[in-house]
């Protein structure tokens, strides 16, 4: 049995959906990223305090995407890509997932949302919502002559992009200059397994 550890309301939710595109049966570990993180019995289970954390039998994995490139490779339904080439491209997109675009995004939601209104930090979300633009360009520019980042369908790649950009209304970040971003991220929230996901946040 799957065993995910986390809280729907944070990066859980990326693993989540992949479980949700896989079917695959699993159980909720629950763990609040404030406190639940620092107690002794998880950090045996991830030194670095963070959710989510998947178990698979004997494996343990961190890292919120790099559990759904464990997870679209080993019970593949199709979202894991057909070629050497188009693995590189996986990974790219992942990494880029990370390293360029959760960054100034998650800086806008912090200080747009989730912080205590006296720890808000208007010029710091401005700042990120500015920095935003760029990797949003990036994305518009590579979809506007395909649907889906791999070409045709959908993969792993975009989920994994996706479950990032899906936080930008949350952080009230525009979209509307990017106009193939913004379809090709309806067009990967529209499917039945996030649906399905929305009614367990």
């Amino acid at each position: 049995m799957i065993t995910l550890y986390g809280t729907p309301r944070s990066r859980t939710m990326r693993v989540m959906w992949m479980l949700e595109e896989l079917e695959l049966p699993h159980e909720m570990a629950p763990v609040d990223f404030v406190t639940g993180t620092k107690q002794p019995e998880f950090r045996q289970i991830n030194p670095n305090g963070h959710i989510p954390v998947l178990r698979d039998g004997d494996l343990v994995l961190w890292e919120s995407l790099a559990i759904n490139l464990y997870l679209a490779r080993k019970y593949d339904r199709g979202l894991w890509p057909k070629t050497p080439e188009d693995e590189g491209r996986t990974y790219q997109w992942s990494v880029w997932a990370m390293t360029e675009a959760e960054e100034p995004l998650l800086t806008a939601l912090m200080h747009r949302q989730v912080h205590p209104p006296e720890q808000r930090d208007a010029a710091k979300a401005a700042d990120a919502a500015e920095r935003f633009t760029k990797p949003l360009g990036v994305l518009d520019g590579v979809l506007a002559d395909r649907d889906y980042l791999l070409g045709s369908a959908f993969s792993v790649a975009d989920l994994n992009v996706a479950s990032v950009l899906s936080w930008a209304p949350l952080a009230k970040l525009s979209l509307s200059a990017a106009p193939h971003a913004t379809a090709w991220l309806r067009r990967c929230t529209g499917r039945p397994a996030f649906t399905r996901l929305q009614k367990k946040l």
